[in-house]
């Protein structure tokens, strides 16, 4: 049998199995392509917050990288918590070079407040990681954290997108999540424009909703389709992670990355 798609996915990893790189391959299942991981750091992680993070080195994110890419082969590459300046040009410079889309979710804080990026690394991330991305994931939080546009209504998500989209990325998707109202998010590529509107679902556990987001979008490029139809397609899909999303700990509980795949319900109906 032929290999699926190939997605590679550049992060951290989540002990608490919600988010980062263990969200990203959960996400590569559920949609038919076969997930790969460089880890960029190691964190101590639960529902209610990091615990401890703790960056690897260079050398060993660079040997990942080149370990996967230059035997297996990738049809789309994500990044997600990069951690440091170092690691922000080290990955840029890798992606730069690999002929396949590259997703840059520029994670600055987790979803309880705890920052993933050194604040050194901000302006490695504008003007090296950023120019490399085909699309680039921002939520309203790191908008403010990259460009000092503050959202506040959806009328700002213009300002923001052209403000982000200046740093170099070909797209960006302005997360709107964090406003009232509907979920919705902006994307463009500065001249075509598509509004990404959803439900929002009355439920807390949310963990993990922008890994999910990125990584949906890159194995649906992997897969062969174009940016918009990729990102539709995500949003749809986090869209139904959400509102399967389940209490775990004693905090906030991740999404389901199995929604679409019945397995759990199944599960607790058998």
């Amino acid at each position: 049998m032929s290999a699926p798609p190939r997605v590679l996915t550049v992060a951290g990893s989540d002990s608490g199995g919600g988010a980062g790189v263990q969200a990203d391959l959960k996400t590569m299942l559920a949609l038919g392509v076969h997930g790969m991981s460089v880890i960029t750091a190691v964190t101590a992680q639960n529902s209610l917050g990091v615990q401890g993070a703790w960056e690897l080195p260079v050398e060993a994110v660079r040997a990942q990288y080149r370990s996967v890419v230059d035997d297996i082969g990738v049809q789309a590459v994500k990044t997600g918590m990069l951690a440091s300046a170092e690691l922000v040009e080290t990955v840029a410079e890798l992606i730069s070079g690999t002929d396949a889309p590259a997703v840059v979710d520029p994670v600055g804080v987790s979803k309880h407040g705890d920052a993933l990026l050194a604040a050194s690394a901000l302006d490695s991330v504008r003007t090296r990681l950023l120019p490399a991305a085909t699309v680039a994931t921002p939520n309203l939080d790191e908008v403010a954290q990259l460009t000092g546009v503050r959202v506040e209504s959806e009328e700002h998500m213009r300002r923001a997108a052209a403000a982000v989209l200046a740093y170099g990325p070909r797209w960006v998707v302005i997360k709107g999540g964090h406003l009232s109202g509907e979920a919705v998010d902006l994307l463009t590529d500065g001249s075509e424009e598509h509004w990404l509107r959803a439900p929002r679902h009355d439920n807390r556990h949310t963990h993990g909703t922008g890994c999910t987001l990125a990584s949906a979008i890159a194995s649906h490029l992997a897969k062969g389709r174009s940016v918009p139809e990729a990102v539709m397609a995500a949003k749809e899909y986090v869209t139904g992670a959400i509102a399967a999303g389940f209490a775990l700990g004693g905090g906030i509980g991740p999404v389901d990355h199995g929604w679409a795949l019945g397995g759990r319900g199944q599960a607790e109906a058998g």
